[in-house]
């Protein structure tokens, strides 16, 4: 990956080569939290903060504990309690965030194309946490790191993606990155929450779930954005865990040792049962330490490199023993 990449803001602007590149420095970072060691000082002297529009816990978490293991100073921006409840811009919350010396800010927003927004106005490196229905880039990187770390490649994979396809921004990502990688993402869900005309994308669109999950190599679930009831876009829960929900029934058309993924939070009974989630093919809990391994391999990629002008970072940092990237 080019190191002199300034942001983060969707798989759509990373080629396929620089996935991999953030994938290879991942696996090293994962090295690290294991280690027991997991303090580095990467990121001496600089200041990640985050700055979420919407609630979250996985990513805001993740990314806070990703800048700490690398040594910055992190910030939470409680968007409530700051000048943004007083009719502030983004842009101009931007500014002064920038001013006061952040060196990365992680963004997300509930309107498509802020973060893109930002980076226009800041001189500090900006991460897309996920901005309304569009992308969530750092999702589909750990999505992708997660079934690599099992398969070594995913050329060739059948990846069936079932759910909230036209809300969801995990959907999109994931699909611009696993047809970027050589993968064939299969989704599925009712009829009223697949994007027209998707297969522009690449993706085929399965007639029926067990037709999407039938010899799949992964199986990824989708949180049911129960928010959106209201505008009955789908039918009742338990009508949606019966004809679209996710059970050891349907998951058994899968491969044998086919991963069951969700991004999380899931609705335990209407996307998945808990014989699912709780499966032995279920990697969920894999999915969320790897969040921290691919956040720690972007700040070091955007951060980082300002700080270990000494350190290239290619197949070279990938070789390093643990011990050698630890203080």
């Amino acid at each position: 990956m080019n190191v002199n990449k300034k942001d983060i803001l969707g798989i759509s602007g990373l080629s396929a080569e620089e996935i991999s590149s953030i994938l290879d420095a991942a696996s090293v970072m994962k090295r690290i939290i294991l280690s027991g060691q997991k303090k580095t000082n990467y990121l001496r002297g600089s200041t990640v903060l985050t700055l979420f529009y919407e609630n979250s816990t996985r990513t805001r978490v993740s990314f806070e504990l990703a800048a700490k293991y690398m040594g910055a100073d992190t910030v939470n921006i409680n968007v409530s309690a700051s000048s943004v409840a007083k009719g502030e811009t983004l842009a101009d919350t931007g500014k002064t965030l920038n001013s006061m010396g952040a060196d990365v800010i992680v963004i997300r927003h509930n309107m498509s194309g802020a973060p893109h927004l930002l980076a226009k106005h800041v001189n500090a490196s900006v991460i897309n946490a996920g901005d309304g229905m569009h992308e969530h880039p750092t999702q589909a990187l750990l999505d992708m790191y997660t079934i690599r770390e099992y398969y070594k490649s995913l050329k060739g994979l059948k990846v069936a993606i079932i759910g909230d396809i036209y809300h969801s921004r995990v959907a999109r990502s994931n699909i611009i990155g696993l047809i970027k990688m050589g993968a064939k993402p299969v989704i599925y869900g009712p009829s009223t929450l697949i994007p027209p005309e998707i297969e522009k994308m690449g993706a085929e669109v399965a007639p029926t779930i067990n037709d999407a999950i039938y010899q799949a190599d992964v199986v990824m679930g989708l949180r049911m954005q129960l928010e959106r009831q209201k505008n009955a876009l789908f039918p009742s829960k338990s009508e949606y865990a019966r004809f679209f929900g996710m059970n050891q029934v349907n998951m058994s058309l899968a491969k044998k040792h086919a991963l069951w993924m969700h991004p999380g939070p899931v609705n335990r009974g209407v996307e998945m049962t808990s014989g699912v989630i709780d499966g032995i093919n279920s990697v969920i809990n894999e999915q969320v330490t790897n969040g921290v391994a691919v956040r720690m391999a972007l700040l070091y990629m955007l951060a980082g490199k300002e700080n270990n002008k000494d350190v290239k970072y290619k197949a070279s940092l990938v070789s390093l023993p643990v011990q050698e990237v630890c203080v």
